[in-house]
Parts: C-alpha cells; structure tokens; sequence
C-alpha cells in the first residue's frame, strides 16, 4: 500500500514538471496579432496583407532573432487567445514583452480600418512607428 502512495506520488510530482515546461515565457518580444474571422472584408484583408508585408520587408533580421512576432490568427481557431485581449471581430493587435515578461497591450484596430484599404502607406507607416516604439522600449 505504501509502494503504491508513493508512486503516486512520484508520477504526480512528475506530470507538475512536464507542465512546468509548457508554459511560454516570453521576454524582450513584439507580437503583431491580426485577429480576423472566416469571412473577411477588403479592408480585413489589406489589414493583414499590408501588415504582413511592412513586417517581412522591413523587420527582417527582428524576425530571425525572435524578437517580433506576426501571428494571423482565426478567431474561431483560437477562441481563447481572443477571449484574452477581448477580442471579437476582426483585430490588430500589438503585445510587448518587457524583461521580466510583463506585457504591454496597444489595440490599432480603429486605425488599421481607417487606413489599412484607402490609404495603405500610410497605414505601412503608422504600423512601422509603432513596431519601432515596442522594440525600443
């Protein structure tokens, strides 16, 4: 009976390791979130295209390093994530990781929709600004 106890024991203390390391601990990281559902609009595709192309052009060696992140991100794929930065519709989100894994939130959506289809250079600049800011802080 007390092999058995302590097997339990020994397999439970085991498992709380294993889960130890699943969590993701970020540090000194920019994430570029675009949120968006199934059905998309013109103006939630130019978010992402526009995005995704600012961030592969000018952000190169910050992507190699690990330092910025963009995730295109199906709302109905990752219900959990989007419940987490309150998102619902069609989203950008920017998340900066501090040193001690502190994150800082900026929402763009009402700019990324206001600029992202009619005035995509602008919207490219603003974005780009932005990215800098977290980058150095």
């Amino acid at each position: 009976m007390i092999a058995l106890c302590v097997g339990f024991v020994a397999c439970s203390n085991d498992k709380s390791k294993k889960d130890e390391k699943k969590v993701d601990v970020k540090k000194n990281v920019v994430e570029v979130l675009y949120f968006h559902s199934s059905q998309r609009c013109a103006t939630c595709m130019a978010i992402e295209e526009s995005s995704k192309e600012l961030i592969e052009r000018e952000f190169v060696e910050q992507l190699q390093k690990g330092d910025l992140m963009f995730q295109s991100i199906d709302l109905t794929q990752n219900e959990a994530l989007a419940n987490k930065y309150e998102v619902a519709w069609s989203s950008l989100i920017l998340v900066d990781y501090d040193s001690n894994s502190k994150e800082r939130v900026r929402n763009l959506t009402d700019f990324a929709f206001a600029n992202a289809l009619r005035n995509s250079e602008g919207f490219k600049k603003g974005l780009h600004q932005e990215i800098v800011k977290m980058l150095n802080n």
